[in-house]
C-alpha cells in the first residue's frame, strides 16, 4: 500500500519542492505531483530512491492517513516573511508531533489539560488570571516554561534546528493544546517564545488563524510580558531609570532577555524617552540584539524525558519507538529536544514493554508555588518510579 499524503509530507518535512524531488529520484515533477494526489503510484523501485533521497524509513510511505496541520490553524510569527519551505517543514513537524502524541497518549496518561481560554480579557488579564489559575503568585518569576505548559497539558515538541526563521508556534487540536519550540535561541528567548504562544492558546487559539493580524501579535506579546515579568513584581524590584547594568542584574531574576525587560519597563513608564533610547543603544552595542551573554540554560522537556526513560526500563528502546512510528532516529530526535540521541548508549532491544498492560501516569512537576504532589506510577506491574 502505498499513502500519497506521506509522501508530501516527507517531501516538505526535507524543504524540498517537487521539482528538487524529481531531479534527486530520477524522474520528472509531474510524477511527483501524480504520486503526491494520487493519481499514480511510483514503482517499487522508484519508491526505494525517493525513501533513501528523503531519509525516511520505507515503511513510512506505506502508513495510513495522517490529519495535517495547515497554516491556517497554527500561529506563525511574521507569517508573510517566512518562506514557503520553512513554513512547509514547520507544518510537516507538528504533523508528526501529533503522531508521536497518539503514540504517547495510547501508553501512558498524560497530564490533563488545564489552559483556559479567554478571548474576551485583555492580555495583562489573561496573564494575571492564568497565574492565579496556576498558583504563581505575580510577586514571584515564572518557573521553567516548558515544564510548566506540560504540567497543564500543553503537548510541547520542538522544531529542526536547520529551519531557524519559524521562532514557535502553537494550535489547538481536539482539546488540546500544542506548542512548537524553536530550539536555537537562548534560553531566555526560548521562555518568552514559550509564554508568547501561551499567550495565543489563551487569547485566541480557538478562533483559528486566518488572517492572523498584527494585533494579534501585539497581544500575545503583551500577554508574555505580563506572566514572565508582572507588573507588581517589576515595580517592586526596579527604580525609575534603571541602568543598563541594574537591567542586567534583574533580568537574572525573571530569565528572561535584557531587551524583553527593557520594553517592559518602558511600558510601564519607567524610563524617560532619552534613557530608553539610550539603554536600547548600550544593550545593542553589548551585544544583546543578537544574543544574550552569559545567558541561562535552554528550557527543554521534562515529560519526553520521562517517557524515554520508563520506555527504556521497561524494555522499548528509542530505536524501537522510532521503528513503530517507523522514523528515522534522527527526525524523532528532533522532535524531542534531541534527547532520543542521549537516551541510545547502552538501550535495550527487547519489546517487552509492549505487552504491558495500562498506563503509566506522567506527572509533571513545574516547581511553582503551589505544585501538584509528586505521583508514583510505572509501566510495569509492581514497580514504582517517581514522577
Amino acid at each position: 500500500m502505498f499513502t500519497p499524503s506521506r509522501l508530501a509530507l516527507a517531501r516538505k518535512r526535507r524543504g524540498l519542492s517537487a521539482i528538487d524531488l524529481a531531479g534527486r529520484a530520477g524522474v520528472t515533477s509531474q510524477s511527483i505531483s501524480n504520486y503526491e494526489r494520487g493519481r499514480t503510484q511510483p514503482s517499487p523501485e522508484t519508491l526505494a530512491r525517493i525513501a533513501n533521497e528523503l531519509g525516511f524509513p520505507l515503511a513510512f510511505f506505506s502508513q495510513p492517513d495522517l490529519d495535517h496541520v495547515i497554516q491556517e490553524q497554527v500561529s506563525f510569527r511574521a507569517r508573510s516573511k517566512i518562506p514557503a519551505a520553512p513554513r512547509d517543514a514547520a507544518l510537516s513537524t507538528a504533523t508528526m508531533a501529533l503522531e508521536l502524541n497518539d503514540w504517547i497518549g495510547k501508553r501512558f496518561r498524560l497530564p490533563d489539560v488545564s489552559v483556559p481560554t479567554l478571548e474576551r480579557h485583555s492580555p495583562e488579564e489573561a496573564a494575571d488570571f492564568v497565574r492565579a489559575l496556576w498558583g504563581i503568585p505575580t510577586d514571584t518569576p515564572a518557573p521553567n516554561m516548558v515544564h510548566l505548559l506540560e504540567a497543564k497539558g500543553v503537548r510541547v515538541f520542538s522544531l529542526d534546528p536547520e529551519y531557524s526563521e519559524v521562532d514557535a508556534f502553537s494550535f489547538w487540536r481536539e482539546g488540546t493544546p500544542y506548542v512548537v519550540l524553536n530550539t536555537m535561541k537562548s534560553g531566555e528567548r526560548g521562555r518568552f517564545d514559550a509564554a508568547h504562544e501561551l499567550g495565543h492558546l489563551v487569547l485566541h487559539g480557538h478562533n483559528g488563524c486566518n488572517g492572523w493580524p498584527k494585533e494579534v501579535e501585539r497581544d500575545a506579546n503583551l500577554f508574555a510580558s505580563n506572566f514572565l515579568m508582572p507588573t507588581r513584581s517589576v515595580r517592586m524590584r526596579m527604580g525609575q531609570d534603571p541602568t543598563t547594568d541594574q537591567i542586567i542584574r534583574a533580568k537574572k531574576y525573571w530569565r528572561v532577555a535584557a531587551l524583553a525587560l527593557t520594553y517592559r519597563l518602558n511600558d510601564l513608564g519607567m524610563f524617560t524617552d532619552w534613557n530608553y533610547r539610550r539603554r536600547l543603544i548600550h544593550l545593542g552595542n553589548m551585544g544583546y540584539r543578537k544574543a544574550e551573554p552569559q545567558g541561562i540554560q535552554r528550557e527543554t522537556s521534562q515529560l519526553l524525558s520521562k517517557v524515554l526513560r520508563q520506555c527504556r526500563e521497561s524494555g522499548l528502546s528509542a530505536r524501537d519507538l522510532a521503528a513503530d512510528l517507523k522514523y528515522s532516529i534522527e527526525d524523532l530526535n528532533r522532535l524531542m529536544f534531541g534527547l532520543v540521541l542521549t537516551a541510545l548508549p547502552g538501550e535495550p532491544t527487547n519489546r517487552r514493554a509492549t505487552a504491558r498492560q495500562g498506563r503509566p501516569s506522567l506527572t509533571v512537576v513545574h516547581g511553582g508555588a503551589n505544585a501538584t504532589t509528586r505521583r508514583r506510577s510505572s509501566w510495569r506491574d509492581g514497580e514504582s518510579l517517581e514522577m
